[in-house]
């Protein structure tokens, strides 16, 4: 019989399912100190028969590492196996004073963007939340012995996989990683990324006062349906709403990702149109210069390029900043993620 993992759990959960077994609330703290922090936690303050009934109930083993990669620039790119067989890619990237990893939220993706290699596998399987947390679990353990005095890293859900298709285990994770009281990662340091899957957009509120970065790399409808097919269903200006819609932090901005590829999405006419669309809307640019993967039809654009139309949206008095790619030798790049027997060499 599989069982449930334990790190699908938030802590309402744990309450309701001691209460309805019967068992003291007094040793939900223990259960989960012990499942997060350390197992010594359980042998002291927990008999083995609740330990042997809880182990009966939840898995607590984590998926295996089937594949580290390790780019030059210090990135790492972690490949995970689950218990039926099938893998999803994290990826660990250094920053200047802090790590973040990268997670994945589906085995594949169903939105078949043109400008990522994850599509170009489908979808498999969502992922349950307690396969979600366990990436970051791993990761995190993993940076932490070998760096003990790091930073918690940071969250950034921009793996493989739209994290609003899988809008209720995406939810959980995202609740079990926040509690201070299992891992603590702060709201802050949590960025969520949709390219505008609008059925899960209409939940977002209820999620906590996390980050937001909305992939659009057209401001034009007809252009972005050629990189991101779904918004022939959902255009832009419908998704622009919801975000609209919602109510942010003080210091708080929505990030705007786009991408740039040669001779497609960088002219004046793009500029002047994503002026127009967010000149007084709290936002901030995020320029990512396209990462080729194999089969691809898009082309990068020099560094010359790059500036020319950044320059073009600062003059237009946007907030506009430049992604550095890392993790490109090993596939690890925004856009490149997919288990196949390329990333393994």
């Amino acid at each position: 019989m599989m069982t449930s993992s334990a790190y699908s759990l938030t802590q309402e959960d744990w309450k309701t399912f001691f209460k309805l077994n019967n068992l003291s609330e007094n040793l939900v703290s223990y259960w989960t100190d012990g499942l997060y922090k350390n197992r010594t936690i359980w042998e002291k303050h927990l008999s083995q028969n609740h330990i042997d009934f809880f182990r009966l109930h939840f898995s607590v083993d984590l998926p295996r590492i089937s594949n580290i990669l390790e780019s030059h620039d210090g990135t790492y790119k972690f490949q995970i196996m689950f218990h039926d067989g099938l893998e999803v890619e994290s990826v660990l990237i250094p920053f200047h004073k802090r790590y973040t990893i990268c997670l994945s939220t589906q085995v594949g993706c169903a939105m078949n963007c043109s400008f990522c290699f994850t599509g170009t596998q489908g979808l498999k399987r969502n992922l349950e939340a307690g396969e979600i947390v366990a990436q970051y679990i791993i990761v995190k353990d993993w940076l932490l012995k070998r760096h003990p005095s790091s930073l918690l890293p940071s969250i950034v859900f921009m793996g493989q996989g739209e994290p609003l298709h899988n809008f209720d285990q995406v939810k959980k994770a995202i609740e079990v990683l926040n509690d201070p009281q299992f891992i603590g990662v702060g709201h802050r340091q949590i960025t969520l990324s949709t390219v505008g899957y609008l059925p899960g957009m209409n939940s977002l509120k209820s999620l906590p006062k996390i980050n937001f970065a909305l992939s659009l790399h057209s401001p034009f409808d007809e252009e972005r349906q050629q990189l991101i097919p779904i918004n022939q269903r959902y255009p832009i200006d419908q998704v622009l709403k919801k975000f609209d819609e919602m109510s942010f932090l003080k210091r708080q901005f929505l990030t705007v990702e786009y991408l740039l590829i040669r001779n497609f999405n960088m002219t004046e006419r793009h500029a002047e149109a994503l002026a127009e669309k967010f000149i007084n809307k709290k936002i901030i640019f995020n320029l990512i210069p396209f990462n080729p993967f194999p089969g691809t039809r898009w082309e990068r654009p020099s560094i010359d390029e790059i500036e020319e139309f950044k320059k073009l949206l600062v003059q237009k008095k946007l907030r506009v900043m430049v992604r550095t790619t890392k993790g490109q030798d090993i596939l690890a790049a925004c856009g490149q993620l997919k288990i196949n027997q390329m990333a393994r060499t």
